[in-house]
């Protein structure tokens, strides 16, 4: 079983929608879940219909994931519905990604009470969280990447959000994206942040220790010479 493990409560997800980063990193057994966004559909070249969605997540599911987010578009209250009924009927362990705007919300309130599992994503500013923990979604999704590039504090503001949910009694996971550098989820662990959705690129970042690398090198020589 990936991720959420020994009685943790950190989870990370891993942020793509091309297969290759699936084959590549889900055995490692470091991701509980896969976070996709019609942008990350783009890039893979893959359609962003249900149909296509439906296959994707099923692969994901095949490669042993727990969760599968998928973001419903539109741009009324009644496409959100559409949408995310389709997508969030297609698996019990699918979440439903929804932009944090008026419309998006209003779908969200809509959906949550039938049973359907809901991200708020697109978070940029602190009072937000409150929007996701007042109805209810499970995750609301704070770009860290992008609160940096604009000049402000990312980690502080995050730190921020976290304190107001826990301020309010919310059990709303932050859901970290846009992640540029691996040592910022360390940054925001010590703060209490508990769920992160990043590249296959910072994935790589875990691993791209080059102290460790030389020390492996060392005991598999001192092996070979045994």
């Amino acid at each position: 079983m990936l991720g959420d493990r020994a009685g943790s409560s950190l989870r990370f997800m891993l942020d793509s929608a091309d297969l290759k980063d699936w084959e590549e990193w889900f055995p490692t057994g470091l991701f509980y879940g896969v976070t996709t966004n019609p942008l990350l559909l783009e890039q893979s070249h893959v359609p962003c219909q249900i149909e296509t969605l439906k296959m994707l997540a099923s692969v994901a599911f095949e490669l042993g994931v727990r969760e599968v987010q998928l973001q419903a578009w539109g741009s009324t209250v009644e496409a959100y519905l559409h949408n995310g009924e389709a997508l969030a009927s297609l698996d019990p362990r699918v979440v439903v990604k929804i932009p944090i705007t008026k419309i998006g919300v209003t779908a969200a309130a809509q959906m949550i009470p039938q049973g359907m599992r809901v991200t708020l994503t697109g978070v940029d500013a602190v009072p937000q969280v409150l929007l996701a923990a007042a109805i209810g979604a499970e995750y609301a999704a704070p770009y860290l990447g992008r609160i940096h590039e604009s000049g402000r504090n990312g980690c502080e503001e995050l730190g921020a959000m976290q304190r107001s949910l826990s301020g309010v009694g919310s059990s709303t996971r932050l859901l970290v994206a846009s992640i540029r550098r691996v040592e910022d989820i360390a940054t925001l662990a010590a703060q209490g942040l508990n769920t992160f959705t990043c590249s296959s690129a910072i994935a790589a970042q875990f691993f791209d220790v080059s102290a460790t690398l030389k020390a492996t090198e060392e005991f598999e020589r001192a092996a070979q010479r045994l």
